[in-house]
């Protein structure tokens, strides 16, 4: 499935901005299971679809992977969540090693992660309230940045072991997960998460920050509270 940007979309691209939107769907939606998504012209990036709901809109959580990783390695951390609550798990694969930010701008990242946006709103009924942009390492970094740049659209951001956020425009007040292990030898947590939430909090989000004993890593009950909030049945 393709889908055609306007100069202004891709404009957007740049500054880290957004355009899909959720809105009545007008394609087939996918069977439960994992697919591989072809809109970005790799086939890499895929979409974990939950066992058919009760009904209703669906909640969604993309989900980006750090530093050299692939989403077969990142599906992993929510997966098992994702199929309990009842939510869409969009996983994408970055252009180069890591997101395209850390090497210094905007721009190829951001245009496949809106054209996988606009199939999962084509094919599926999402609730425009239920949005969350999660990430570990370089891809909480990530989070954290294209999140509250894209404020109007995703309602939670999920850092999980963050490194830093871009400074830039910014948009809405979602809300905000950070966790962080204290023996991080990655990204250490006071170079690091200890810094971050404190600027959050300074500038009005509301940032649930959990601290754990452990290393570079995300500890399952953490993914599950991180999640929480956005799903749509409850585990069991």
């Amino acid at each position: 499935m393709s889908a055609t940007f306007s100069a202004q979309a891709q404009l957007g691209w740049r500054a880290g901005q957004l355009s899909a939107r959720p809105g009545p769907p007008t394609g087939q939606p996918l069977p439960a299971g994992l697919h591989r998504l072809d809109s970005a012209g790799d086939a890499e990036s895929a979409l974990f679809v939950p066992p058919p709901a009760t009904g209703g809109r669906l909640p969604l959580v993309v989900l980006l992977h750090g530093a050299t990783g692939h989403p077969e390695r990142a599906l992993p951390v929510l997966r098992a969540d994702a199929e309990r609550g009842g939510f869409l798990l969009l996983a994408p694969k970055s252009r180069g090693y890591t997101w395209d930010i850390i090497g210094g701008s905007f721009g190829p990242d951001l245009a496949v992660l809106d054209r996988l946006l606009v199939e999962v709103f084509d094919r599926f009924e999402v609730d425009p309230a239920r949005i969350a942009l999660a990430g570990f390492s370089d891809g909480a970094s990530y989070a954290l940045t294209i999140g509250l740049i894209n404020g109007e659209l995703f309602s939670r951001i999920l850092a999980f072991s963050p490194g830093f956020t871009v400074p830039g425009r910014r948009a809405g007040k979602p809300a905000v997960f950070v966790s962080h292990g204290k023996a991080d030898t990655v990204l250490p947590i006071d170079r690091c998460s200890r810094r971050i939430v404190p600027l959050l909090r300074a500038d009005g989000y509301q940032v649930d920050y959990r601290e754990f004993a452990g290393g570079h890593t995300v500890p399952a009950d953490l993914a599950t509270a991180a999640v929480e909030p956005l799903a749509q049945r409850s585990p069991g």
